[in-house]
């Protein structure tokens, strides 16, 4: 007998009664037939700095030759804990407010995917981070439950760092793992994570690790840490569902991990346009059938196990300001890793501001917006990055909503832009 995941079963609850959260508590029955899917998107920026999404918190080091500020370690580290935490405090009460949380309830949003580190959650106080993101944490459970949200609480980094990017933590070498204490530390932050989701009836479910990468992690390792990741959240919290990523593999590799040993857990995949010159060089027409052919490998393997695009956007330009790291510049325009421009003449001027696309480029991206719900609603669903940004439109789910270029509601099913 086939029954839907708890995720799905939870969004249902909480859509089709009036008390949501309330009656969530209460469901011991689940239902055949997944029918929906998740629609959210990423509270990135917030427990977890990236420069790229906040330039504002880095740009006092905008001019600094070779900046010793690169990531939130380095950030606290020169400013020290005590500035550290004057500002971190006044970035975590501001950068979501109960306001976009309404927002995105009103655009039909049903998800929300909270990244978080582990330095807010199992500590080693001889590292330069901070504490105190837990009440702000808490604060959001609180309103995503009054808004009827589900919630993903996602470790999105871990000590050592398990991808060497500036939102784990720590940019640079990937040394997670590496010692025991490093995997002890993860499953202790897990396991706060656990207690939080026992105490908020918003949490449906807990990601063991964003994007770790396989390119310096081992995938034995990885996938070990996966199984102990869904013993030890299923032991403290069982009606909670385990997300794991694909550790940038094809979600084929996946397949002995699930449904044997990591009942209804779901599969996460990240797909974006712009990590590579390949990507960049495709014409809007390409952008839109690279993502139904995208969608078409998720139905697949959702066969198996529940699969999201967990991060995705509408940038077809790596040139949102430090988003391949702080003082670093864009491929698009010959100013990072080369001297020449992806396509002769090719400029950054312009490409994250909404207000200056013209109706071909709007028309382009609404149309890149519903292929790719379309897509990825094949699967389970998807969960946009990032819900906000500073200054990166093409990154910016609301402020994309708000002008019509995502459709509201953002039902991918509805659409006609892939085939059927």
């Amino acid at each position: 007998m086939h029954f839907r995941p708890l995720l799905a079963t939870l969004l249902t609850v909480v859509v089709s009664s009036p008390k949501g959260v309330a009656d969530a508590a209460t469901v011991h029955e689940p239902r055949r037939h997944p029918v929906d899917v998740v629609r959210g998107v990423n509270l990135g920026g917030l427990f977890v700095l990236e420069p790229w999404i906040t330039p504002s918190l880095f740009s006092e080091w905008e001019l600094t030759p070779l900046s010793p500020v690169v990531d939130e370690w380095s950030y606290c580290t020169v400013l020290g804990k005590p500035e550290c935490m004057r500002r971190l405090n006044a970035h975590w009460a501001s950068w979501v407010q109960e306001s976009d949380i309404s927002t995105l309830a009103s655009m039909h949003i049903n998800t929300l995917r909270i990244p978080i580190g582990y330095w807010a959650l199992a500590p080693d106080l001889s590292e330069p981070y901070v504490q105190g993101q837990i009440p702000y944490l808490r604060r959001i459970l609180d309103w995503a439950a009054a808004y009827n949200l589900r919630v993903i609480l996602d470790l999105h980094g871990v000590p050592g760092s398990q991808n060497g990017f500036d939102n784990s933590g720590q940019r640079g070498e990937i040394s997670w793992a590496k010692r025991p204490s490093d995997i002890r530390q993860s499953l202790d932050s897990l396991a706060v994570l656990a207690r939080i989701a026992n105490e908020h009836r918003s949490v449906a479910a807990i990601q063991a690790v964003n994007e770790p990468a396989n390119w310096g992690v081992p995938k034995g390792v990885i996938t070990q840490y996966y199984l102990q990741a869904y013993q030890l959240v299923k032991s403290m919290a069982p009606r909670i569902t385990l997300v794991f990523h694909d550790a940038f593999l094809p979600v084929s590799e996946w397949s002995e991990l699930v449904p044997a040993n990591m009942t209804g857990s779901y599969l996460d995949t990240h797909i974006y346009h712009v990590f590579s010159e390949d990507s960049l060089r495709l014409s809007y027409d390409s952008h839109l059938s690279k993502a139904c052919a995208d969608g078409e490998k998720l139905k697949q393997f959702n066969t198996r196990s529940p699969t999201i695009c967990g991060e995705f956007s509408l940038a077809t330009t790596d040139c949102a300001r430090w988003l391949n790291g702080f003082q670093r510049g864009a491929r698009w325009d010959g100013t990072y890793l080369t001297t020449k421009s992806v396509l002769p003449g090719s400029t950054c001027a312009g490409q994250e501001d909404l207000s200056t696309w013209n109706v071909e480029r709007r028309m382009f991206m609404r149309n890149f917006a519903m292929a790719q719900l379309q897509a990825y609603e094949k699967a389970n669903g998807w969960i946009f990055w990032n819900f906000k940004t500073e200054n990166a439109d093409s990154w910016n789910y609301i402020k994309l909503a708000q002008a019509g270029i995502i459709p509201n509601p953002p039902v991918g099913s509805a659409f006609d832009i892939c085939p059927a």
